[in-house]
Formats: structure tokens, C-alpha cells, sequence
């Protein structure tokens, strides 16, 4: 791939010479689309494309008119283009080349602090001393309360935090009483989020999936996310998790043709990722895992992954995927960072941290679901050592 000032350019190789049929369809996009935006040239053994701007959808369905094979040329072309992740839109248009050119913005330091920056974190008091983490906890899975153990590690030691609360309510989880309150719910959740920001190192990273409470409207997410604003931290953003999961659009219409009260259904959720006093975590430059491919295509905030399917599997009902917890840690972490959990599981964040190479802590208040945790690493990993809290070492 090269680029100069009017076009990104690609090249797509062939190994046989192109067919009469290849060679109108070439004729015929370059007759479709305007020149200063797309076009294709032939040369020798591979076509070369000058892309400006393109509507990818009318591009492919000129090469579906072609019934071509599924391995020619114009496919590998087409597949090229779509797995290029920046481009801007405009006009139902991919705009490759001068979109994200920065406007120059007289006295822009000057124009931030008198918006403010960040200004809701403002006296946040972080202490920017990162503390070691206690070898004992290390690469443990801990059967405790996350409130009561989280006290026991020293502030900023953890790197990263990734979660999902535990929907409780309507949900078959041991040690559950279906008749607390909501406020108490939320009281037990924020303090055990306030040992969480605090055990997060300067600059560190808290990530938190979510789903809205639907059926009691509950907005949970931003609940959530005031809690962490008005704790300080900084707002790094929200990542949409597309689960594809279409059947659950029928299940419930509320007021069913009326606008009385219609049930909205939701195929994703959240993920709110904050930060403990600076948004930019440095690290290690050899210890970054994430490919140009995988960075390109993850930090579009919206990523299609399909929930999990092994639930019966491990007797649990709200795992989420290995793949999602994947790229988060890949995304926002290091390898060796330690990464904690509060709320374990069976053991999705610790598996994925080590399969990794980060190290990591997971908590579950579940006897039953941190066996199901330890299982899962010693099914992985010969070497891993369980440990077992109960109050005391």
C-alpha cells in the first residue's frame, strides 16, 4: 500500500493472465466512477488501485453482476479496501485520502483550559506512586468478598480492571436474596468500585461491561459512569458491544402498534472504560501485542462479537466471551500488567490474561465458580498453583 497526495494506492497480484470478462468489468468501473475519485490500471501481473474515495457497496455489487470466482482478483481487491480502518464518510462514501487532515486552531492550549478540560476531574488528589502488588495474590484466584479483600492490596498496584457486574436480580446466582433493594445493590457495587479505583495504579485503566436494567429501567451504564465521574476519573470512552443476538428484538413489544409504551430491546451492550488520573498509560514498547490490523479495526468503538455460547457448559448464567476480553486487554494493557477481576466468575478475564501473558487476580465471592476458574487455568496451564482465600493465609 502506498499513498500520495490524491490517492491511497493497492495493488492486487494475479497469477493468470485476466479473462475478457476481467478485463470489461475493469473497463466498465473505470466508466462507472469518476477518475479523481476511483479507478483501476493493469500491469503485468497485478491490478493497481488509485483510491480516493469510493462507495464500496455500488463496487461490490458490480463485481457480484460478474458471478466471478470467489478467489479472483476482484475479491482480493474488494476484501483489501474493506479491511483498510481509517477512512471518514461522506455521501454514503468512504473517504480515504485528506479526511482526517487537522484544522489549524489559533491558541489551542489557551481555547482548552478556558473549556476545562476534564474539568470533572478536577482535585482528584490521585497519588501518582504506583506500589508493588503482593506476591501472594499474584496469578491467584481468591474466593472472598471483593469489598472486604480489595482492602488488603496496597493503593495503585493493579494495571487494569476488567468486569461485568453481576446481574443479580432475575438471575439464578448462588448466595443471591432476590428481595434486597435496589439502593443496596448499587451501595454494595460502588464500594466495591471505590476499592477498585483505588488499587488501580496512576493512569491506569478501569473497563466495565454493562447492560441496562431493561425490564425495571434501570439505566445501569450511566449509573455506572456517574459513579466513575464523580469519583475522578477520567472518561476515556464507551465501546459498544454488537452482539448480533436478533431473536431478542421479538420477545417483548410492550405496547404492542401504540405508542402507549413500547418495549425498546437492545442486540448490545456497553463497555465504559475510564482512566485513574492520566488518559496515557506508558509502558513497555516490546511489550505490545496488538497487531496494526487488530489496532486499526478495534478502536472503532464498535465491536460484533457473538455472545457466549458455553453458559451450560460452566453453570453460568452471564459469561461473556473470550474474544471480547481479548481485545480489551490487548487494546489497553501491556503484557506483565496485572490485571484484576472483582468480579470473576468462572473465569473468563484470568484465562484470557494468561493466555496473554499478563498477570492477573481474580475474585468471586462463589466457592462453585472459582473451582470452575482454577479448571479452567489448570486445563491451560501444568504450572498453575491454586490458592484459596478464606480470611486468612
Amino acid at each position: 500500500m502506498a499513498n500520495n497526495e490524491k490517492y491511497k494506492v493497492l495493488e492486487v497480484r494475479f497469477n493468470d493472465q485476466l479473462s475478457n470478462s476481467e478485463l470489461e468489468l475493469i473497463n466498465n468501473i473505470n466508466k462507472e466512477f469518476s477518475k479523481k475519485d476511483f479507478y483501476l490500471a493493469v500491469e503485468r501481473d497485478k491490478i493497481i488501485i488509485y483510491l480516493n474515495q469510493l462507495d464500496l457497496e455500488k463496487f461490490g455489487s458490480m463485481i457480484a453482476k460478474y458471478n466471478l470466482d470467489p478467489t479472483s482478483v476482484f475479491h482480493k481487491a474488494y476484501e483489501q479496501i474493506s479491511s483498510i480502518g481509517s477512512y471518514g464518510i461522506k455521501g454514503g462514501k468512504r473517504l480515504f485520502v485528506g479526511y482526517n487532515k487537522e484544522r489549524k486552531v489559533a491558541n489551542r492550549k489557551g481555547k482548552e483550559k478556558e473549556r476545562k478540560k476534564f474539568f470533572y476531574a478536577k482535585g482528584h488528589n490521585f497519588s501518582k506512586q504506583n506500589n508493588e502488588f503482593p506476591s501472594q495474590y499474584l496469578n491467584k484466584i481468591i474466593c472472598a468478598d471483593s469489598e472486604e479483600f480489595l482492602t488488603q492490596l496496597p493503593d495503585n498496584c493493579v494495571d487494569l480492571i476488567f468486569t461485568s457486574p453481576p446481574y443479580n436480580f432475575g438471575l439464578d446466582y448462588e448466595n443471591h436474596d432476590d428481595s434486597n433493594h435496589w439502593e443496596n445493590y448499587f451501595t454494595k457495587l460502588f464500594n466495591i468500585f471505590k476499592e477498585c479505583i483505588r488499587v488501580t495504579k496512576y493512569s491506569g485503566r478501569i473497563l466495565v461491561n454493562v447492560q441496562p436494567l431493561f425490564s425495571d429501567y434501570i439505566p445501569s451504564h450511566h449509573m455506572i459512569s456517574n459513579f466513575f465521574l464523580q469519583n475522578k476519573m477520567l472518561w476515556k470512552g464507551e465501546i459498544i458491544w454488537e452482539k448480533n443476538n436478533y431473536n431478542c428484538k421479538y420477545t417483548a413489544w410492550g405496547s404492542w402498534k401504540s405508542p402507549a409504551s413500547p418495549y425498546l430491546k437492545y442486540t448490545w451492550e456497553f463497555i465504559e472504560v475510564f482512566c485513574k488520573g492520566d488518559l496515557v498509560k506508558k509502558g513497555d514498547n516490546n511489550k505490545i501485542d496488538i497487531s496494526a490490523d487488530e489496532f486499526k479495526q478495534w478502536v472503532v468503538a464498535k465491536w460484533s462479537i457473538a455472545p457466549e455460547r458455553k453458559m451450560k457448559e460452566f453453570g453460568h448464567p452471564a459469561m461473556f466471551p473470550e474474544q471480547l476480553v481479548e481485545r480489551v486487554l490487548k487494546l489497553f494493557s501491556y503484557k506483565d500488567d496485572i490485571i484484576l477481576d472483582p468480579f470473576n466468575g468462572v473465569g473468563t478475564t484470568t484465562t484470557v490474561a494468561c493466555k496473554l501473558g499478563r498477570n492477573y487476580i481474580g475474585i468471586d465471592i462463589s466457592e462453585e465458580y472459582c473451582e470452575k476458574a482454577k479448571q479452567r487455568l489448570k486445563n491451560t496451564y501444568k504450572n498453575y498453583t491454586i490458592f484459596d482465600y478464606a480470611g486468612t493465609e
